[in-house]
């Protein structure tokens, strides 16, 4: 046997047997069960949507998706997409819920997709966040695969990214040479290779959503959540769920729109309610703690339906105070200062904290990964 065949051999005896010792070591503390390992990971959409939001006429409304098209361009998702995989790679969770994997998409300019007259024109596709991570995550080697995709938000309108005056149509958008649109989706990763596997899988989008005036036009912000069973080397079967609830609304409503969404997900017939063990993660706009008190309803309408926190006790990941992530370029480690992501359970008896860890609070490649820090959980799964 050469040296090689030996290492290999001896890699492959070693590693089950640290695995063992490990489970050996949790499982005589916290009793028979599984190890299972989470992320959750928003990604960010690349740019801030406030101002076209907060737009007073069709004129700032055109400017304002010109910004966020360029910040988006230069937000440059393929470079961060190498730190993201990187960090996933590192932690090699089991199980990624991703949350903001836009798919940026450009067309000629026109009103009638906005005004609802006409289908999109925006066809183009500039960035789809989710190929551009995979391709990183696995070069050389596939590591995950795609399990689940909804679609949410899908937005079309005309843009001045060029800032050139009077290039586009006549009359109310004769500044736009452009359309940008884009499409926002939650997502579930699954790790190949390491005895995962998975059923039923589940999306659905929230029946409450965000309505805001953009240029006049009525729209209604859709989100929703991905969710799947899974059984990991062997554990008993549990339900994953990930989510990205509402970042709009007014947190001084009561109950809040984020809220209500949270108040979905545990209804009678919503994805968190099973006889399974549930896990939780996502980007939840809330915490119990560190945010202000409006936005704490969502959280706290999870705790009262059972969920409980599964994570390090003070995840400062969010959020870079900055709509361009380039370092330099504005938002520092000190701008994550409190925690809207988590990984919660709605079965703590069953479902315990090992250890947990938060990711990308540093930048990489000349670019923070995201707004967002990652969130990992390593969990024990009793019998």
């Amino acid at each position: 046997m050469n040296r090689i065949a030996r290492s290999t051999l001896l890699l492959a005896l070693t590693v089950p047997l640290v695995l063992g010792l490990f489970a050996g070591s949790a499982g005589a503390k916290l009793g028979p069960g599984h190890q299972v390992s989470v992320m959750t990971r928003n990604l960010y959409l690349g740019a801030d949507l406030s101002p076209a939001i907060a737009a007073k006429s069709t004129k700032e409304f055109v400017e304002a998706n010109g910004k966020i098209l360029r910040d988006v361009t230069a937000n440059d998702f393929p470079v961060r997409a190498k730190g993201l995989a990187r960090e996933i790679d590192k932690k090699k969770p089991d199980l990624v819920g991703l949350q903001e994997v836009a798919l940026w998409r450009t067309g000629p300019p026109s009103l009638e997709p906005l005004l609802g007259s006409g289908g999109p024109t925006a066809t183009t596709v500039r960035y789809d966040y989710l190929k551009e991570l995979l391709a990183q995550l696995n070069k050389g080697k596939k590591r995950y695969r795609v399990a689940v995709v909804q679609q949410e938000f899908d937005f079309e309108a005309p843009a001045d990214e060029n800032q050139v005056p009077n290039d586009g149509p006549n009359g109310l958008i004769k500044d736009a040479e452009i359309n940008g649109r884009l499409t926002m989706r939650d997502v579930i990763l699954v790790r190949l290779g390491a005895g995962v596997r998975t059923s039923h899988p589940q999306k659905g989008n929230f029946q409450n959503m965000l309505t805001v005036q953009l240029s006049g036009v009525e729209v209604h912000v859709l989100r929703g959540w991905t969710a799947l069973d899974a059984k990991v080397r062997g554990s008993q079967k549990f339900r994953f769920l990930d989510t990205h609830l509402e970042s709009f609304d007014d947190s001084s409503q009561v109950p809040s729109v984020r809220a209500l969404q949270a108040s979905e997900l545990v209804a009678k017939d919503g994805p968190a309610t099973t006889s399974l063990p549930v896990i939780l993660v996502g980007d939840l706009n809330s915490d119990d703690n560190t945010v202000e008190d409006g936005d704490r309803q969502a959280y706290q309408t999870l705790v009262k339906a059972g969920m409980r926190e599964r994570s390090t006790g003070k995840p400062l990941g969010c959020c870079l105070n900055s709509s361009l992530l380039a370092v330099g370029a504005g938002g520092s480690v000190t701008d994550l200062d409190h925690q809207v992501d988590h990984v919660m359970t709605r079965d703590p008896k069953k479902v315990k904290l090992i250890s947990s860890a938060v990711t990308g609070r540093q930048p990489l490649n000349g670019f923070w990964d995201s707004d967002h820090a990652g969130l990992y959980s390593s969990l024990w799964l009793l019998r």
